[in-house]
C-alpha cells in the first residue's frame, strides 16, 4: 500500500508541538481519505502494462497455492480431533500473506481497487481499462495455480503422504454444489475487499489484518476463486473430478460470488458512504 498520507490534526489551544504531533499520529484515517488512497492505487494499476500485470498475476497464483500446502502439512501433522480444523486453517493465511505483502496481483483485490476509479468516473475508457485489468489478472492467477498443481502432481515436489493430505483438504471444498459455491464465495469476496479497505489504516499491523480476515475465510469455509482453483486443479489432474466440475462446479460460481461480494457489495457501499464528501 502507499505510505501514510499527511494528516493534520486540528490545532487546540494549550497544546504543545509534541502533543499536536502525538494527536496526528493517533488520529484515525477518515473514510474519504481511505477511499482516495485506494482509488489512486487503482488508477496506477489500471495504467500498468499488460506484461507487468500478467507476470505479477502468475506469481500471485503460484504464491497463493502455498495456502493449500500449508493447510495440508498442518492437516497431516495434527491429530484427528475436533479442534484440528481450528489450527490447520491458519495455513490458509500463508498464501495471502505472500501475495499481499509481496504486492502481487490478485484478482479479488482488484474487485475494489479497480472499481473505485470506475465508480468515480463512469466512462467507457475506465470500464474498458477495468475489464482489461480483471481479465489479465484473473487469467494469470489461474495459469499460476494450474502450474503449481501440475508441478505438485507430476514433478515430485512432495511425498505421496503429503499429496494425500492436500487431496483431503481439496475434496472438502469440492463437496459443495454450484449454488452453494456461489453463495459461499460472496463473503470471501467481501472480506478480501474489506482487507484492502483496512490496509491504509493498518500501518504496522498489516500482518495481523491479513491473518485475521483470511483465517475467517478459511474458518467459515468460504470459497475464494484463486486459492480454491489450486485445490480444484489438483483434483482435476489426479482424475478425482472432471473438467466440467472444475470449471462449472467451482471456477464460474466462485468467480461470480467473489465479484458480487467484492464489487457489488463492498466497493459500491464504500463509494456510496464517501461520495458526498469528495
Amino acid at each position: 500500500m502507499t505510505g501514510k498520507p499527511n494528516r493534520k490534526a486540528p490545532k487546540s489551544k494549550g497544546m504543545s508541538r509534541d502533543e499536536e504531533k502525538d494527536v496526528e499520529e493517533r488520529q484515525r484515517l477518515r473514510a474519504p481519505v481511505v477511499y482516495q488512497i485506494i482509488r489512486m492505487e487503482g488508477e496506477e494499476e489500471l495504467s500498468r502494462p499488460i506484461a507487468s500485470l500478467w507476470w505479477s498475476g502468475i506469481a500471485a497464483g503460484v504464491a497463493i497455492s502455498t495456502s493449500v500446502v500449508a493447510e495440508g502439512l498442518l492437516h497431516m501433522g495434527l491429530p484427528d480431533t475436533a479442534w484440528r480444523p481450528l489450527v490447520e486453517n491458519f495455513g490458509y493465511c500463508i498464501g495471502f500473506l505472500i501475495v499481499i505483502l509481496g504486492r502481487l496481483q490478485l484478482f479479488t483485490e482488484n474487485t475494489i481497487t479497480a472499481v473505485l476509479p470506475l465508480a468515480a468516473q463512469r466512462t467507457r475508457s475506465n470500464f474498458l481499462s477495468t475489464m482489461r485489468l480483471w481479465g489479465t489478472v484473473f487469467a494469470a492467477n489461474i495459469v499460476g495455480t494450474f502450474a503449481f498443481a501440475a508441478a505438485t502432481v507430476y514433478a515430485g515436489l512432495f511425498s505421496a503422504e503429503q499429496i494425500a493430505a492436500f487431496m483431503d483438504i481439496s475434496h472438502h471444498l469440492m463437496q459443495k454444489s454450484p449454488s452453494e459455491m456461489l453463495l459461499h464465495a460472496v463473503p470471501a469476496g467481501f472480506l478480501v475487499a474489506a482487507l484492502v479497505w483496512m490496509m491504509p489504516s493498518s500501518e504496522g499491523s498489516e500482518f495481523w489484518v491479513i491473518v485475521t480476515l483470511t483465517y475467517l475465510i478459511a474458518l467459515g469455509d468460504f470459497a475464494h476463486v484463486v486459492a480454491g482453483s489450486a485445490e480444484a486443479f489438483l483434483l482435476l489432474l489426479v482424475g478425482d473430478i472432471g473438467f466440467g466440475k472444475a470449471i462449472f462446479g467451482f471456477l464460474v460460481p466462485a468467480f461470480i460470488g467473489n465479484t458480487i461480494g467484492g464489487t457489488a457489495l463492498f466497493a459500491v457501499l464504500a463509494y456510496a458512504q464517501v461520495k458526498e464528501e469528495l
